[in-house]
């Protein structure tokens, strides 16, 4: 263990002021804030009194490893001073005007945006985060085609507004669906497949191209290629898994909108802006989307801002025809000035490539000594910056901690003891993920890994292992 890290100890960083000024904070939190995706009765937040680089700091001032991201967001880390100032210079010159106004910022972002994507995609429509901005895209897509209807898989997220959590493929969809036009499909997935054969012995990432695809096809056929607009993907999912697609169907599922007229829309909002190592994750397939939605870490996620990035033949139609949307805060400077500081500094730091480095040299052989060790730990993966460990009953047969959709309170009990050790992972159904800035330190992950080595103890006794 590093000693700059060194446990969950009360930190002289924070005062004594701080922590009594947390506390009243958090009562006046419990008496008047409504929290999403939550059982209110039941809450318990972790307050935060500051946070810096990689670090966070509790209610009771202990200093905890940040590798959740927050919400996968914070891919510059916490107070990057020169985010920071760039907010506090933009909000001394210009600090908010009506989005149909050019300002100086929202054009310098949109250029530097457009610089890190394919030739032709050269326009932004920026939104206030992911949800709207997957609102939007859908929305260009059908009034480019004509056509309403849009295929989403399963295990995905994209967003909690009504379309977006239509869009969206895992179980929060269910309370909240209504006619909004969508119809999911089963995506390639390798470790836990719905195509693999019972009694296959071993399944590649050809076969399971090759098997998704076809079942895509099918429902583009079955759904009627004339009355579909659009097809969204996450280009890797992240809340559902940050399971890594195989190339194959990516591009597979790229040639099927050719052939079929759809729109190939690549939702980016937790993959894009370097968390995968590199600046989209669509990249890593080679493929050129006709839409690309952002946001979270296009601005480190310290001003709300999303967007869509638009293709020349999607712009096209809407060069004399209006296009019927719009939001208050469209580029609103300040989230427009952060995002001009954040894609410069991840530029110059070298974030994106940092973010490669540490996932392929330190998280990924770190996670596989882990499953080595752990009897619990069925299976790890990811890329980059965006890691995830798959807890298990049983090795051999896949058979999850608990049913798709639930979280069993072992998961709670892993998040609380590595809490206690100075680490914060981010908890999802029966898995951890691991999100930390693009510029974590080896040390700092080493340090997590380390942490997360000596909690999955738990997990195994759990299993009776």
């Amino acid at each position: 263990m590093t000693n700059s890290a060194a446990g969950n100890q009360k930190d002289s960083r924070i005062s004594e002021e701080q922590i009594a000024a947390g506390r009243k904070a958090y009562e006046l939190d419990r008496a008047h804030v409504f929290h999403s995706w939550s059982a209110q009765g039941s809450l318990d937040p972790m307050t935060v009194l500051d946070a810096e680089g990689s670090w966070i700091w509790d209610g009771d001032g202990n200093k905890l490893l940040d590798l959740t991201g927050q919400l996968v967001f914070t891919n510059a880390g916490h107070k990057h001073p020169k985010i920071v100032a760039a907010i506090k210079e933009q909000a001394e010159k210009l600090p908010t005007i009506a989005p149909q106004h050019v300002n100086e910022a929202r054009s310098e972002a949109a250029r530097l945006i457009t610089g890190l994507v394919h030739e032709k995609l050269n326009h932004v429509f920026f939104t206030n985060g992911g949800a709207d901005a997957n609102e939007h895209a859908v929305r260009m897509a059908r009034l480019h085609t004509g056509k309403r209807k849009v295929l989403s898989a399963y295990r995905s997220y994209h967003g909690g507004t009504q379309l977006a959590v239509n869009l969206t493929g895992d179980p929060r969809r269910i309370a909240n669906d209504d006619d909004a036009g969508v119809t999911h499909f089963f995506p390639a997935y390798t470790y836990r497949s719905h195509f693999r054969p019972a009694d296959a012995q071993e399944w590649t990432e050809a076969q399971e191209a090759e098997r998704a695809l076809a079942h895509l096809r099918d429902v583009i056929q079955l759904e009627g290629p004339a009355q579909i607009a659009a097809l969204i993907l996450e280009a890797i999912p992240g809340t559902a898994g940050i399971y890594v697609p195989p190339v194959d169907y990516i591009k597979g599922a790229r040639e099927l909108c050719d052939e079929f007229g759809l729109v190939l829309i690549m939702d980016e909002v937790m993959a894009g802006f370097g968390r995968s190592g590199k600046w989209f994750a669509h990249q890593h397939f080679g493929v050129e989307p006709d839409l690309v939605t952002f946001a979270k870490g296009v601005n480190s996620g310290y001003v709300p801002l999303g967007g869509v990035i638009i293709s020349d033949e999607i712009y096209a139609s809407f060069t004399d025809r209006v296009y019927p949307g719009g939001l208050t805060y469209s580029g609103h400077p300040l989230a427009a000035a952060a995002a001009v500081a954040t894609i410069n500094a991840m530029t110059e730091e070298s974030m994106v490539e940092n973010a490669a480095r540490i996932g392929e040299e330190i998280i990924g052989p770190g996670l596989e000594k882990i499953k080595a060790n752990h009897a619990s730990v069925g299976d790890v993966r990811g890329v980059g910056a965006f890691w995830a460990i798959e807890l298990v009953r049983d090795k051999a047969t896949r058979e999850p901690l608990a049913p798709y959709g639930q979280t069993p309170p072992i998961m709670n009990e892993l998040v609380s003891a590595a809490k206690a050790k100075g680490v914060l992972p981010f908890m999802n159904m029966t898995r951890l993920h691991l999100c930390p800035p693009l510029n974590v330190t080896e040390d700092e992950i080493r340090f997590g890994l380390e942490v997360l080595d000596e909690v999955l103890t738990l997990a195994d006794e759990h299993i009776g292992a």
